[in-house]
């Protein structure tokens, strides 16, 4: 008789590297996430996040190391892909669409039948305040509704393993809370979430267990109380110090946001503005759900 049980353990790497040329943007990560939790994965820019979400996604072939998603090995990429869904930070959306359009086209993709579809469209349509834009083209929307947009895309097959990169990015308070909510809500339901985020409250919040990734390599990783309890010389310790101590001793500080709209910004050497090699960004164009 068939085990359908779903694996205790929803995210399991060993040894997960990736190595563009004679850079290497993610060195040995392993990481044993179980079902229904949130993960919070933190770094500063360039420290190789993005690369790590590719290789879980599938979208990006490590150069060694092995991983596997809800009990598919990466090398299985139908395997994983029925298993996740993935909100890139640039959601994949086709601005000719309406943003009905869109979520129809996606779950056809998923073979998801069309009664089934229509009735997740307009529950997540509704839930995210998006009933009466729906049908207006993706290319008179805001940054803010195209998250929406996205989010909903990778949650409509109810995937085990949900990857998000900066999933608030965009989005007003209001919306903000909403995401939050539905994350919460996912993780409460058994799903597992791996959250990519610069925004601190929103990992606080949610995050059951916290990673820091630092030049490719995983340098802290707990529950946030037991990081934060590692600190307790320091009264009112929170999360950002955790970040910033362990980026400090690993020889940077980095740019965060302690708010949803901005906060404190850090000076990196690995910042966007092109000061250092960003091992984010990967040889590769970006790729979403759409072309895999």
């Amino acid at each position: 008789m068939l085990d359908n049980t779903p694996p205790m353990t929803a995210i399991d790497a060993t040894d997960l590297t990736k190595r563009f040329g004679n850079v290497t943007a993610v060195s040995g990560v392993a990481l044993e996430i179980p079902r229904g939790t949130v993960y919070g994965f933190l770094g500063p820019n360039g420290a190789g996040k993005t690369t790590t979400m590719r290789m879980l996604t599938t979208l990006t072939p490590p150069t060694s190391g092995r991983a596997s998603i809800a009990g598919a090995p990466i090398t299985d990429r139908d395997g994983v892909r029925a298993n996740i869904g993935y909100l890139p930070e640039e959601p994949p959306v086709f601005d000719e669409l309406t943003g009905r359009e869109q979520l129809e086209y996606f779950a056809s993709l998923r073979d998801i039948s069309n009664p089934t579809a229509a009735e997740r469209i307009d529950r997540w349509l509704e839930r995210f305040g998006l009933a009466e834009e729906a049908n207006k083209r993706i290319d008179g929307y805001s940054k803010g509704m195209r998250q929406k947009i996205g989010l909903i895309q990778a949650l409509l097959h109810e995937p085990a393993v949900l990857f998000l990169d900066e999933p608030t990015s965009g989005l007003d308070p209001r919306a903000a809370r909403t995401m939050m909510d539905v994350i919460a809500s996912l993780r409460d339901s058994g799903q597992t979430v791996f959250l990519s985020t610069h925004i601190l409250p929103v990992v606080e919040e949610l995050a059951d267990i916290v990673g820091v990734l630092y030049e490719g390599q995983l340098v802290k990783e707990g529950a946030p109380e037991t990081l934060t309890a590692e600190l307790a010389d320091a009264e009112g310790t929170s999360l950002e110090d955790v970040f910033l101590a362990v980026t400090t001793e690993q020889g940077t500080e980095s740019p965060l946001e302690s708010g949803f709209g901005g906060g404190s910004q850090f000076a990196s050497a690995h910042n966007e503005s092109g000061s250092g090699p960003s091992h984010d960004s990967d040889s590769e164009p970006p790729v979403g759900e759409s072309s895999r």
